[in-house]
């Protein structure tokens, strides 16, 4: 599973020219698939994202988590987080989950950060999308979590 983590002071995404998802002050998350992720690799990645602290204290640095700032999270699916352009010049995709069980484990994935009484807005699963963030820092981050 990898997941690309922005810091955001606001983010919304649009799908058919429609806003289907919108946030103020949170995270932005790119969350892509590959074969052998399960549930436990979700749980700890959940954990992991919502205990960060990358937002900053009184001090200025940073200290505080999406908890402490009660902060919110854009949740986006994106299976080209497994591109490989190695070879060529025209990416594979084949290290991306088959899309059918990758909307499952987004789903369960969405549903674990609503199970810890954050406001989560997504996407829509396979469809062309639009996205729109005001990156706050910018701070980003890319974490990855892997059966071995």
């Amino acid at each position: 599973m990898r997941v690309v983590v922005q810091r955001a002071k606001n983010a919304s995404v649009v799908v058919e020219e429609e806003v289907v998802g919108k946030i103020n002050y949170g995270l932005v998350l790119l969350i892509a698939f590959t074969n052998k992720d399960n549930n436990d690799i979700i749980d700890y990645m959940v954990n992991k994202i919502i205990n960060l602290r990358i937002f900053d204290d009184e001090n200025g640095i940073m200290n505080k988590s999406l908890l402490d700032i009660e902060g919110q999270i854009l949740s986006i699916s994106q299976f080209t987080l497994y591109a490989n352009s190695q070879k060529g010049n025209r990416p594979s995709y084949a290290k991306a989950l088959n899309s059918k069980e990758a909307n499952i484990l987004y789903n369960y994935f969405n549903n674990k950060i609503k199970e810890k009484n954050i406001k989560i807005e997504t996407g829509i699963f396979q469809k062309d999308m639009q996205l729109t963030l005001t990156n706050d820092g910018p701070v980003t981050i890319i974490l990855e979590k892997e059966v071995k």
